[in-house]
């Protein structure tokens, strides 16, 4: 069976580096796997690899759609299905590379076939939420869906109000519907590779490549988009992780150490659900960032 090799790990903590090597070492095609790098523009806020990288060590999935333009789950799985049969066609390896956990997760189990949404219900949490905070609707949600509670933050309105939606049309948990629906049948073997770093590490790391990117003009680059009459602050490309509090300060909601504050605490947020989702990922191979071995563990891995 073909093999295909993923590497998954929590932002900051080296994916497109070790990717980088191993394009090195091995005839593989680099695939991303993240869910701002798919949009020209997100260059500086999303770790984007510069344009020389790119040239010397493509990506497919990258820059390749508008950032006015929603760019679902359900896209991805098929873009990179086609991805990765290009490159098992021409005797190469798909490496995919990247932190969208659930990009990973839909592309190796599949999508499962949930409820259409219902204005009613909808309407009706978000006036419990209104009423009772966000917070409590997470403590429902808690309650009925552990599972999706641990990896749906509570200022995430958007997947909450989704998850207990589901809940309430069809009395099965977004977890139950996963768990019901059959992965499709995929004539590849998944090599999942974790990276590991320590939290401190990981914590400097994350406050001082957010720092950086602001000197290399990240505000810059979201001030481009705030003045495009086509976006707003609502899209998934600007609700991405940094853009979203860039945004905020250009729109006077925060003022410049706010910005640097919330955005800094909200990538170690998101790097803590990154970990979460991965120490429940099934047959996943743990490296260490620092490891010097990495290559020849994973050469081995595939072999």
């Amino acid at each position: 069976m073909n093999k295909v090799l993923c590497i998954l790990g929590p932002t900051a903590s080296g994916k497109t580096d070790l990717a980088i090597k191993l394009a090195q070492h091995l005839p593989c095609d680099l695939i991303s796997v993240d869910s701002a790098m798919v949009y020209r523009g997100l260059d500086i806020g999303s770790a984007k690899p510069d344009a020389a990288t790119l040239q010397a060590y493509p990506h497919a999935l990258i820059d390749i759609c508008d950032a006015s333009i929603p760019y679902s789950v359900a896209q991805f799985r098929h873009d990179a299905l086609h991805c990765i049969e290009q490159s098992i066609a021409h005797d190469r390896i798909p490496v995919l590379v990247g932190g969208s956990m659930l990009y990973h997760r839909v592309l190796q189990q599949g999508i499962a076939e949930l409820p259409h949404a219902n204005d009613t219900i909808r309407a009706e949490l978000q006036k419990k939420a209104d009423v009772n905070g966000w917070e409590s609707l997470h403590q429902e949600l808690q309650r009925i869906d552990p599972v999706s509670a641990l990896r749906i933050h509570p200022n995430d309105p958007q997947r909450l109000l989704r998850a207990l939606e589901v809940y309430a049309i069809s009395g099965k948990s977004l977890t139950d519907h996963w768990q019901e629906q059959q992965a499709s049948a995929l004539p590849y073997s998944f090599i999942n590779i974790g990276l590991h770093i320590e939290r401190p590490l990981l914590r400097e790391r994350i406050a001082e490549r957010f720092i950086g990117m602001i000197q290399q003009g990240f505000v810059e680059e979201v001030r481009a988009f705030y003045a495009r009459p086509n976006m707003h602050a609502n899209l998934p490309s600007m609700k991405s992780v940094g853009y979203q509090q860039v945004w905020q300060y250009l729109d006077g909601q925060l003022n410049h150490e706010q910005m640097l504050e919330q955005a800094i605490n909200a990538t170690r947020q998101f790097a803590k659900r990154q970990m979460t989702w991965l120490r429940g990922w099934p047959e996943l191979h743990w490296l260490e960032t620092t490891d010097s071995r990495c290559i020849d563990t994973i050469i081995s891995l595939i072999s």
